[in-house]
């Protein structure tokens, strides 16, 4: 079996699509498929323009040239132009749920023009049985014994962290907007005077948002946003940190609380979307607008009142999210794939 994977979102500043092609790349070759990879790095692929040319022109003309048997659209939109048979990873369906303050065009490519490519790809990964409900539902006519959940594995880097506590710093992981809710931790800082928050991740403009709110509580002196680190700077925070949260309104995995689990690492989320099935019994659930709940937990986790039980969370973490597992599963839905193409 020869599969193309579309690679393009692990060039430059790759955020959590990045770290699944990575990862998911790496592991399928241990296994022992062949893999090609399609990338072209002079291309910007956080440019809407450029990503809509990779997908829509050069992709395809990759896949053909790399005669694969199949493609595998890993970042969640396909071509209009099907080489060969395509499984694609549908990470979320955030683009129809919680962008509407997103550019129209952006809205549109990512969702519904997205959406409509699905019903032509001969299988479906999803992240999380969350996103697979969120998938059906919003294409109801989708068949869906196509439609497999695989979770993303965590890279051994992070499994291999060795804990280090530095501090009170609360780590937030990910890109720095509105569906990410970084606005509830900020709020939470003046009752946990102690405390830090240290934000790694792209910006978007509702970071501006929360450095105007930091300001107004008079917290901004404990409010860091760091952008884009380099990894070795990311390993030292979940090594170091007090206490990793992840207060979003929507997330269709979730890296940043798989990643803290398998560091070792306390974990606080809230109750929405795939959260809570990815932490378990193993990470903190809050309600998303208890303050008091949020405060009770990352003030547990601060005073270090979930250490005594870290080693055997995360035994538990890495072996639910090993990438043998999510390599073995991703291989059972290529043959899926190709067998309906029989």
């Amino acid at each position: 079996m020869r599969i193309a994977i579309d690679a393009q979102l692990a060039q430059g500043t790759a955020t959590g699509i990045g770290e699944y092609v990575s990862g998911l790349v790496a592991a399928l070759r241990a296994r022992g498929l062949e893999i090609v990879t399609l990338e072209e790095r002079k291309l910007d692929p956080w440019r809407f323009d450029r990503r809509v040319f990779w997908d829509q022109v050069l992709l395809p003309q990759r896949a053909r040239q790399s005669h694969a048997d199949l493609l595998h659209c890993a970042s969640g939109t396909m071509p209009l132009s099907l080489p060969m048979p395509v499984v694609v990873t549908v990470h979320d369906v955030a683009w129809l749920r919680v962008q509407q303050h997103t550019r129209p065009y952006a809205r549109y490519y990512f969702g519904n023009f997205s959406i409509e490519r699905y019903k032509h790809a001969a299988a479906i990964a999803v992240d999380s049985e969350f996103s697979r409900r969120e998938l059906l539902d919003v294409v109801p006519d989708l068949d869906a014994s196509r439609v497999r959940v695989v979770y993303p594995g965590v890279s051994g880097d992070v499994c291999a962290i060795a804990r280090a506590r530095e501090g009170n710093a609360i780590l937030v992981v990910g890109t720095v907007e509105r569906r990410k809710n970084l606005e509830a931790i900020v709020r939470m800082l003046p009752f946990l005077p102690d405390a830090r928050l240290i934000s790694v991740g792209p910006y978007t403009p509702y970071r501006d948002e929360c450095e105007h709110l930091a300001q107004a509580l008079e917290v901004s002196d404990r409010v860091e946003f760091r952008g884009y680190v380099s990894r070795d700077e990311l390993l030292g925070l979940y090594a170091s940190c007090a206490v990793v949260a992840m207060p979003s309104r929507y997330e269709g995995f979730g890296y940043g609380a798989a990643q803290a689990l398998c560091a070792g690492a306390p974990v606080v989320v809230s109750d929405q979307s795939s959260l809570p099935e990815v932490v378990g019994d193993d990470g903190t659930v809050v309600a998303i607008e208890s303050m008091q709940g949020w405060l009770d937990a990352l003030g547990a986790a601060l005073r270090g009142a979930c250490d005594a039980r870290a080693a055997e969370v995360r035994e538990r973490a890495i072996a639910r999210f090993a990438w043998s597992k999510s390599a073995a599963d991703m291989a059972a839905t290529y043959d899926l794939a190709l067998a309906a193409r029989v």
